[in-house]
């Protein structure tokens, strides 16, 4: 079964500067350079008050994999490795959701190698996998499908500032 909404497309072009968004990148493997390196993009979507924030959070981010190159897919493991990136902004919305008041901004991150997200919120609880894990006990596999999933995972705090913004980073295909 597809964890995916609709196909990339259906959505429209991404507008230039509209709810915090940047304007569409071209594909990675156009991607300008600096120094040798590809250039790290970036795009932000506020979350706060939104309604309807874990498919709108799944639709900005599938948004930004075409626009990035990862989708369409070539073959069934870049397909694989899109899908993952949308199960894992998923759980990591969903946790915000449930556990912290809701998500304050979703950030994706590519620098064509690795695929950073990053999800703010204002909750002061600490996300970790739920142990002993249970497969077949419903609810409570957010962060171990993250771990699971992802290169590596954390939590960022600001001294003196509340919230947090829980971290993820994924390979590219």
């Amino acid at each position: 079964m597809s964890t995916t909404r609709p196909q990339p497309g259906d959505l429209g072009p991404e507008p230039s500067d509209a709810g915090g968004r940047s304007a569409p990148a071209a594909p990675y493997d156009t991607a300008p350079y600096r120094e040798g390196r590809p250039v790290r993009r970036v795009r932000r979507l506020a979350l706060a008050g939104a309604a309807g924030i874990v498919p709108l959070a799944r639709d900005f981010t599938r948004q930004a994999l075409h626009d990035w190159g990862w989708l369409p897919a070539a073959s069934a493991d870049r397909r694989a490795a899109a899908e993952d990136v949308l199960l894992v902004v998923s759980e990591l919305v969903t946790n915000a959701c449930l556990h912290a008041e809701g998500p304050d901004e979703l950030r994706v991150a590519c620098d064509g190698k690795v695929l950073r997200l990053e999800v703010s919120d204002g909750g002061a609880g600490q996300p970790a996998p739920r142990t002993p894990h249970r497969a077949g006990r419903p609810g409570g596999h957010g962060m171990f499908i993250v771990q699971r999933l992802c290169l590596d995972w954390g939590v960022v705090r600001t001294p003196g500032a509340p919230g947090k913004t829980v971290w993820a980073e994924l390979a590219m295909p």
